[in-house]
């Protein structure tokens, strides 16, 4: 049977058969139409059909033979038909069933197929739009998620800051070759590729202004003739949080941070999914924000953007979860990172004295979670939140 991932709009199918007096005799048998106009002679004869015309849906049964057989094949669901009986049948017609896929729902796994029947004379006989629900054995779709065990190709958004550097050393040291962006600091990301490569791991650099989009479809470019294929999507990437009362606001800084951490995010997903639903699998993983749980003051232009990260996160993962790409979050507190040295210490201090486990978050924490998401492990997860902070929020 066929996946339902491995069948596209246009895929068609077709078979042939000649009807003969014993397939009457046989539906007549087993359904118990026997209508005269269907099996005398002398009674057909006496209407305008002038002889025998075949049960419309002994023609009909021959759709339910190419759907079950052929597209999508076993197992299929056939839950719908509508039928257009436009020509009689008769015996020694020979009868070519076509089914055509013009469209897909990929929420509930279901396609719609064009049916039409075609007597000898190229004439359409039959026709109507069949759904069918593909239905996928338990030993097939594990054995699908055990061939996406081997996955082995990360590309990490701000790979040289420093959730991103630690993710990327983490995912070397499990297996994963790395696509390492980076913006300005072409020195770091190098020295980050060599460390990736003492794990054995290949590594590339790729350099991109995530707000530019021919950029950002450039750097997707690169990675894919690298490695052929992005497996795993980390977007971390971080910028510097200006501290701004609400009075001092104005809609170009919620502007701006709308742009860093939604238009980038969405623009860089955009470019990826396409190579993961061609793959049938993938993983993306965004970063968010504590203070959205957790209000900081003068943050507003940033929480807000933040708050909508976590809407686009679920709403993608809702609709690109059936293609096989799952979509998640990681939200750590304060991370000790450079990021967040200029932080006053009296701040660090009471923040980490707030914190059950008395501590910030390292780098290495966030990046630890951040790999089982990207791994096999996390393949029933999608839209979910995962909270790294020490347990200072329990949900």
């Amino acid at each position: 049977m066929k996946k339902y991932l491995d069948i596209n709009v246009g895929d068609k199918e077709t078979l042939s058969h000649t009807i003969t007096k014993n397939d009457i005799d046989k539906f007549v048998q087993l359904t118990g139409d026997d209508n005269r106009l269907h099996v005398d002679e002398k009674f057909a004869s006496a209407t305008h059909f002038k002889k025998p015309v075949v049960h419309g849906m002994l023609g009909a049964s021959f759709i339910s033979t190419i759907i079950g057989t052929k597209l999508p094949g076993d197992g299929a669901l056939w839950f719908s038909q509508s039928l257009e009986f436009l020509l009689p049948v008769r015996i020694g017609d020979i009868l070519t069933v076509t089914a055509e896929v013009i469209k897909k729902n990929d929420k509930e796994q279901i396609i719609e197929l064009k049916t039409e029947i075609h007597n000898q004379n190229r004439q359409i006989v039959t026709k109507g739009i069949a759904k069918v629900k593909v239905i996928e054995t338990e030993a097939e779709s594990v054995e699908f998620e055990k061939k996406n065990d081997i996955l082995k190709t990360a590309m990490v958004i701000g790979g040289t800051g420093g959730i991103g550097k630690a993710t990327c050393i983490q995912l070397a040291k499990e297996g994963y070759n790395l696509i390492i962006h980076y913006n300005n600091n072409k020195i770091l990301a190098e020295e980050l590729k060599t460390e990736v490569e003492k794990y054995n791991q290949k590594a590339i650099i790729v350099s991109a202004n995530i707000l530019n989009d021919s950029e950002i479809k450039e750097m997707v470019s690169k990675g894919i003739r690298a490695f052929n294929k992005i497996d795993v999507l980390v977007n971390c990437a971080a910028t510097v949080i200006p501290n701004i009362k609400f009075k001092d606001l104005v809609w170009s800084d919620y502007f701006k941070q709308i742009e860093i951490n939604i238009k980038s995010t969405f623009t860089i997903i955009h470019a990826v999914v396409p190579e993961m639903i061609k793959n049938g699998y993938g993983k993306i993983i965004n970063i968010g924000s504590f203070s959205t749980e957790k209000p900081n003051a003068d943050w507003s232009h940033y929480i807000t953007a933040k708050s909508a990260l976590i809407g686009l996160t679920k709403s993608l993962a809702f609709e690109l979860a059936p293609k096989g790409v799952r979509i998640n979050m990681v939200t750590p507190s304060l991370v000790n990172t450079e990021l967040t040295a200029d932080i006053p210490e009296k701040i660090k201090l009471l923040t980490a004295a707030q914190t059950p486990l008395r501590r910030l978050a390292l780098a290495e924490d966030v990046a630890g979670v951040i790999c089982f998401l990207a791994s096999n492990k996390s393949d029933f997860l999608a839209g979910e939140n995962i909270r790294v902070n020490g347990g200072q929020i329990m949900i």
